[in-house]
């Protein structure tokens, strides 16, 4: 399973290439806005910079836009930044139309905003590379993200279908390692959640012990 990380601050991207386990970066207009990138030109140099640090991983870059038109012209501009630009399109009709038209004219798609079995369904149909499930969100809605997560790798199992299941809206370890179990190809997670990974108790007991057994030699 491939690790990304959903962020647009740059340090935290670093800092995951750093640690060696670094595939790519997912973004949003939310989390854009949470680093104060404004406007089309910064937003289209910040993604440029993320891209330099990630290297050959994919970098999911959205569109703001809702109508095909528009969103096939933004998708264009997003595409152009770079060789690893996936263009991150939302699950609606006009969405589902333009991941079509990006897959005939050789752009990669990320069909984000994914709650069902049925949309997952509808982005494969049109070519995309990624489905998004929102598994966090899932949660809170008293739904079982993780088990979509599962219905959905079966599902592209059984008609072979070759879109990537991109397991987002991860809120803690458990989750990455449950869409793990599940089947996820990608999940795509805050950097707190991935270190979340290092932690366990019985680690840090033991190291205690080998460091005080070293004082002793």
């Amino acid at each position: 399973m491939k690790f990304f990380i959903d962020t647009a601050n740059l340090a935290q991207i670093q800092e995951a290439h750093d640690l060696g386990i670094l595939d790519g970066v997912t973004t949003n207009p939310s989390l854009m806005a949470k680093e104060g990138i404004k406007g089309e030109a910064a937003i289209l140099q910040h993604y440029k910079s993320i891209c330099e640090i990630v290297g050959d991983g994919d970098v999911s870059a959205e569109v703001f836009s809702t109508d095909f038109a528009s969103i096939i012209e933004e998708g264009k501009k997003l595409a152009a930044i770079d060789s690893n630009i996936v263009v991150k399109v939302p699950m609606i009709k006009d969405g589902v139309k333009a991941i079509k038209w990006f897959t005939d004219n050789n752009i990669r798609t990320n069909c984000t905003l994914v709650f069902s079995a049925g949309q997952a369904i509808l982005a494969a149909k049109a070519g995309a590379t990624y489905v998004s499930p929102f598994i966090g969100r899932i949660d809170d809605s008293s739904w079982d993200g993780v088990e979509l997560i599962a219905q959905i790798a079966q599902i592209y199992s059984i008609q072979g279908f070759k879109t990537e299941i991109l397991a987002a809206s991860i809120r803690n370890a458990l989750h990455i390692v449950k869409c793990a179990e599940a089947g996820a190809d990608v999940c795509t997670c805050p950097l707190d959640s991935i270190l979340g990974l290092l932690k366990h108790p019985l680690t840090d007991i033991g190291l205690a012990k080998f460091l005080e057994d070293a004082k002793k030699m």
